[in-house]
Formats: C-alpha cells, structure tokens, sequence
C-alpha cells in the first residue's frame, strides 16, 4: 500500500512540475513573439499576444497608460513603426509568472535624439497566458543628450516648418509620419 501511495505521489509531483515548466517556457515564449512581432511592426501578430487592455508603466517617471488592444495597435504601434525600429533582446528569464527582458532599441527617432540604443529592463506580466502589462526601466538613458537634440530639433521645425508643430506629442500613426517627416527636413538642412 505504501509503495503503490508513493508511486502515486510521485507521478502527482511529475505531472505538477511538467505543467509548470509548460508554462514558464510558454511565457518565455509569448514574450520572444511580442518583441519580434514589434521588431516586424505587425499588428495582427501582437493582436494574438495581448489581453484586451494593456497597461503600461514607467515607475521611474510616474507614467502609466492604458490602452485598449484597438488603441496600441492601432496607435502606437503604428506611430513607433514609423521610425523603423528595431528590437533585440538581449537577455530573458521568467520568474515568478512574469517575464523580465533586457532589451536594445533603435530607430530613426532614438538615433537622432538619443544618438544610441535605448537598452531597457522590461517586466511583463500575464493573464490567461496573454500579456497585460508591461513595466520598463530605463537602463541606459542619456537624458542630457535626449534633451538638448530634442530642443535643437523643435527649434528648427518651428523656424523652418512650423506646419509641424506638436508633431512631438501625437502618437498615432499620423504623428509618427509628422515626426519622421520632421526629422528627414531636420536631417536635410
């Protein structure tokens, strides 16, 4: 009776221990797709990956949004392909149901105001296997440089084309081709 109750056991433990470990390679997962699907800029691929609202949070700068999944598609994700980004990640590990990323960013925008890679620590976290929120920490910003070629560029844009003016602040699809318009004339000069 003792041998066939450890047995049992045994087999209960197993199985609990393959389920999680299911798991946790299914959010290592879900996570890798979310940030190739944004490298892509494809919507309908980041569609599959979100709950129906996503919150986001920068705790460093008291930021937090929440965005119907309608409204990230369709605005930022759009405003950030705009400036072609790419994503790379760098690191990622899953601990404790959540996922945390070290991830490099650069793009059109990023290379002229931040002149490198944003490189960010990126919690995310899930429901129903679905990702619902996203916590960024900045790891290597240069906020001086960000800044002073933020000022320079938005100086020029109001002597120069201020058609353009509050392009900085919209992002939607159209502000990101205000901005990316903005910096090509800037780049131009």
């Amino acid at each position: 009776m003792n041998k066939t109750l450890i047995i049992f056991l045994l087999v209960i433990i197993a199985l609990i221990s393959c389920e999680n470990a299911g798991k946790a390679v299914t959010r290592l997962n879900i996570a890798k797709q979310y940030y190739k699907a944004l490298d892509q800029s494809d919507g309908a691929a980041v569609k599959t990956l979100l709950i129906d609202s996503l919150l986001t949070e920068i705790p460093e700068y008291n930021y937090v949004q929440r965005y119907s999944q309608e409204n990230y598609i369709e605005n930022w994700l759009k405003w950030d392909s705009a400036f072609e980004p790419t994503y790379e990640i760098l690191q990622m590990e899953e601990y404790n149901d959540m996922v945390k990323a070290k991830i490099s960013k650069l793009d059109k925008r990023i290379t002229l105001l931040h002149e490198k890679p944003f490189i960010t620590y990126e919690i995310l976290r899930f429901q129903n296997d679905k990702i619902s929120s996203i916590e960024t920490e900045y790891v290597s910003w240069d906020e001086q440089t960000w800044e002073r070629n933020r000022t320079k560029l938005l100086k020029w844009i109001d002597e120069n084309h201020p058609e353009l003016n509050g392009f900085i602040y919209d992002q939607t699809e159209a502000g990101g081709k205000k901005f990316l318009q903005a910096i090509e004339l800037y780049n131009n000069q």
